[in-house]
């Protein structure tokens, strides 16, 4: 009897034009067959978020990966909600496995539930689906843009990697989505290691610059200066000082793991 080939929904929120994006699709048709559901729009930043203001108007297009025309569709809404139609409407069967990246940027530290790409692939276990959300180490001038200087080679293997290992081994009770960071200058023989979020922030935010309220005015960010006191064993650690690809098991019960009996206590007295 032949093995069914696996079905993989890859999403990201950098939006569907993202080189990083056709990096991933091309490693991971290499296992199975791919469906590409993905915000038409930049949609960094957005988390888990699902705006009532979506259109959830999808487009079928066409793109050309590695010489292959392929179809995708562009999903007027959120990453979480590019799943979220990618599931209930365009897969013609439930996924075998939901990837979303590569996103242009690292997700490290108390900021990845502000991630669309976290936030894709949590939205993904939410439903019941293993997820996998990959992210490359970028200079904070590439995030938001689709620059081709971007190198995703490595990225794409180590996303092909663990693709294949989610796919082939039995669901792993308490681990909900694993979320892949790998450095800048990874090659497929970079070392991987376990690691845990990071205390930090990471980026820390910075007030818009503008005279007046009446301007437009985003919220920037910038690196958090304790980055070079960051402890072992976390993310940011791995990555950044050890330069290894940092793996990190998430659930989704965000319950603090504290004594209750202790906790109830400090409340009452």
């Amino acid at each position: 009897m032949t093995k069914r080939k696996p079905h993989i929904l890859l999403t990201n929120d950098d939006g569907i034009r993202s080189p990083g994006l056709w990096a991933a699709a091309s490693e991971l048709s290499k296992i199975g067959y791919v469906t590409v559901a993905a915000p038409r729009e930049q949609s960094s930043g957005m988390g888990r978020s699902l705006p009532s203001t979506s259109s959830g108007v999808i487009k079928k297009e066409q793109v050309q990966v590695n010489g292959q025309t392929w179809d995708v569709y562009a999903v007027g809404g959120s990453p979480a909600q590019a799943v979220l139609h990618g599931v209930l409407e365009i897969v013609p069967h439930e996924p075998d496995l939901v990837v979303s990246g590569i996103n242009y940027g690292e997700n490290v530290g108390l900021g990845v539930t502000i991630s669309g790409t976290v936030g894709a692939a949590m939205e993904a276990a939410g439903l019941g689906y293993r997820a996998l959300a990959v992210s490359l180490e970028t200079d904070p001038h590439f995030h938001l843009t689709h620059s081709e200087d971007v190198d995703f080679k490595a990225a794409a293997h180590f996303t092909a990697r663990f693709a294949r290992l989610l796919l082939n081994k039995k669901s792993f009770d308490g681990v909900d989505v694993l979320k892949v960071e790998v450095p800048r200058h990874a090659t497929p023989e970079t070392e991987w290691r376990l690691s845990s979020l990071s205390r930090l922030r990471y980026y820390k935010p910075t007030p818009p610059k503008r005279k007046s309220w009446d301007e437009p005015g985003p919220i920037g960010y910038e690196h958090d200066n304790n980055l070079p006191h960051e402890v072992k064993g976390t993310d940011v650690y791995v990555l950044r000082h050890e330069k290894m690809v940092a793996v990190t098991p998430i659930n989704l019960d965000m319950t603090a793991r504290v004594d209750f009996d202790a906790y109830d206590k400090f409340l009452r007295d």
